[in-house]
């Protein structure tokens, strides 16, 4: 699943997020969902998120439970 829809998300789910500073690279950053920052149902770049580490961006792929 990608992370466009806010729908999909929710706490503590694993996901890859695009930190800002990686934008221009496109590498990417595991971990577990806190806080979920974006407040429209969707976004076209991907939902921005707070992983438990305190990293923020926007998620680019969910992992299955």
């Amino acid at each position: 699943m990608n992370g466009k829809n806010r729908k999909d998300l929710s706490p503590g789910i694993t996901v890859d997020i695009v930190l800002k500073a990686d934008q221009k690279t496109g590498k990417l950053t595991r971990g577990v969902v806190k806080d979920i920052l974006t407040n429209s149902g969707t976004h076209p770049h991907g939902i921005k998120v707070r992983l438990t580490d305190g990293q923020v961006g926007r998620v680019q792929h969910i992992h299955p439970k």
